[in-house]
């Protein structure tokens, strides 16, 4: 893989502009929702969802804590034919009694996110919701709905703003969509 994104960008889908004005909105949604809550944690699905969360906490106004989580059922390049989940870090903040917010990157499968919420759900919260930035519904294979999302997107491969391409390019201030033509050529 080369060390510029510029060979594996197809265009660009969501711009850094159109992403932070978004990210503004749902924080300022979020706080509206959570203007009662004096125990919101929100738990960030690592490591796509950072990007998303440093931006969007900076929206919260409401008092409000944040942790962690990794969970994959993606391996390098690819979600696994299984669809078999697994924890790889766990939270570390008192679930239980607590509004909390699951913050992620994209709902693809659904496998994921729908082992995530289960997981939080048995802890017992008080609540438990999920804001996604990016939505692939069309690629759903669990149910599983956002209560929060950024922006809904066609069945593209995505990269940047916390969306890696085999862990790179995460860093990209804006959402791109992969040639596809050029990963081939690697």
């Amino acid at each position: 893989m080369t060390k510029s994104y510029r060979k594996y960008l197809k265009e660009i889908l969501i711009d850094p502009e159109t992403l932070q004005v978004r990210i503004a909105e749902l924080g300022e949604e979020l706080s509206r929702v959570y203007a009662e809550s004096d125990n919101l944690l929100l738990i960030c699905i690592l490591k796509g969802g950072v990007m998303f969360l440093t931006d969007l906490t900076r929206h919260i106004d409401v008092p409000h804590e944040i942790d962690f989580m990794a969970a994959s059922s993606y391996g390098k390049g690819i979600r696994s034919a299984s669809g078999n989940v697994r924890i790889e870090m766990d939270t570390t903040a008192q679930i239980e009694g607590r509004d909390v917010l699951i913050v992620e990157d994209i709902i693809d499968s659904g496998y994921t996110l729908n082992f995530v919420m289960q997981t939080i759900k048995a802890r017992s919260p008080k609540s438990l919701r999920l804001c996604t930035l990016l939505d692939k519904a069309s690629r759903r294979e669990v149910a599983i709905e956002s209560d929060y999302v950024g922006f809904r997107i066609e069945n593209k491969f995505v990269f940047g703003y916390g969306l890696d391409l085999d862990e790179k390019f995460r860093n990209l201030p804006f959402v791109g969509v992969v040639d596809e033509d050029a990963l081939k050529s690697d």
